[in-house]
């Protein structure tokens, strides 16, 4: 197959003329005509917390616009996972204190490179300490650890790498999560071909693209991820994304089973459970403990597909980005006891100091 045009070739017959019509797979995004009952759900069911945000500017921004939109949607709290460290962090918490003191939290962050340097483990683990003590509810984690951070040799940092041991020891000593967001979804690592089914995403944004071994299997990036998980019991972790896993919910049920302190977020995989909707749901239902809702980007139109998945009975309706789903959505119709749990239980008893009086019990 030529990867570089895919076109349709439709024939039509006008006034006994013949046209031909030639358009390009990136073009071809018919208006279904199927008629359905239901309707888009532009405000959650249910306050909600979201644990998979970002605000790169929060130390100097107007919170006021963000505040605005969360009302409308009904987001109670976004915990703001671009938290960086040191002053920029206490920036940020001053400017959540003096203004909104309820309504956002920041997760601190590690610049992983350099590894392996003159006391680069201690300084790590007290820079954290120091984060927390000045108002840091948790760690994220970015996916270059793992793809892009060298240590002091120039060496690929593998996520299980022994010299972060400490760090990882020490959000548990902290009582804090870590958030990791580890690899990409697996088919960017896969023959760039027709039989991809991100073919348009990689198309549009080439480079996502990875080869098999850029700069290692994907499968071996999250092996090293489960690994750490597995060693640190007393670490709670949310694995952002599902951990890439959505597409293959009896293989996460598996990981669930076998790594209890592994919690999941559903942030920019809501099409993955969007197009399973018995399977999601008897997923969500068996595992309402350990799932977080979460969305990554600011982008408050697309979050009524979220609350429509996750709310809904509705059928086949659409996706709000054709590079990441090119199908329909239905919802799962989760019960209002797995709804409350997903859209803040979990997250008020996993994250410290959230304002539980924002929620209903």
């Amino acid at each position: 197959m030529n990867n570089k045009l895919i076109l349709f070739t439709s024939i039509i017959a006008i006034s006994g003329s013949i046209l031909a019509q030639d358009l390009t797979f990136e073009e071809y995004n018919p208006t279904s005509t199927l008629v359905v009952p239901g309707t888009v759900i532009k405000k959650a069911k249910f306050p909600f917390i979201d644990v998979h945000g970002h605000q790169y500017r929060m130390p100097n921004q107007d919170l006021a616009p963000v505040i605005a939109a969360m009302d409308t949607l009904n987001m109670g709290i976004m915990v703001n996972l671009s938290g960086r460290s040191g002053e920029s962090l206490q920036k940020s918490v001053k400017n959540i204190a003096d203004h909104y003191p309820n309504r956002f939290v920041v997760f601190a962050n590690i610049n992983f490179n350099d590894v392996g340097s003159e006391g680069w483990t201690q300084n790590a683990v007290n820079q954290l300490e120091e984060d927390c003590k000045n108002g840091a509810k948790g760690l994220k984690v970015y996916k270059s650890l793992g793809l892009s951070n060298k240590d002091i040799n120039g060496n690929r940092i593998a996520v299980d790498d022994p010299r972060l041991d400490a760090i990882w020891s020490k959000c548990g000593e902290l009582g804090i999560p870590v958030l990791i967001h580890t690899a990409d979804p697996k088919s960017f690592w896969d023959p760039f071909d027709g039989d991809n089914e991100r073919w348009l995403e990689l198309k549009t944004r080439p480079r996502r693209k990875r080869s098999d071994t850029n700069p290692a299997p994907w499968q071996q990036l999250i092996d090293e991820q489960h690994r750490m998980f597995k060693k640190h019991p007393n670490t709670t972790f949310i694995n952002a994304h599902m951990g890439w896993y959505a597409n293959n919910l009896p293989k996460l049920s598996k990981l669930l089973d076998e790594i209890p302190n592994m919690n999941v977020g559903i942030g920019a995989i809501i099409a993955e459970l969007g197009r399973q909707p018995r399977q999601a749901k008897a997923f969500f239902i068996k595992y309402q403990d350990r799932i977080l809702f979460g969305k990554d980007s600011w982008k408050p139109e697309e979050f009524p597909t979220y609350f429509r998945v996750l709310e809904s009975a509705d059928e086949y309706f659409p996706y709000h980005k054709k590079y990441h789903a090119y199908w329909a959505m239905y919802g799962l119709d989760l019960p209002d006891d797995v709804l409350k749990k997903v859209y803040y239980k979990n997250a008020l008893r996993i994250v410290p100091g959230l304002d539980k009086t924002l929620f209903p019990n």
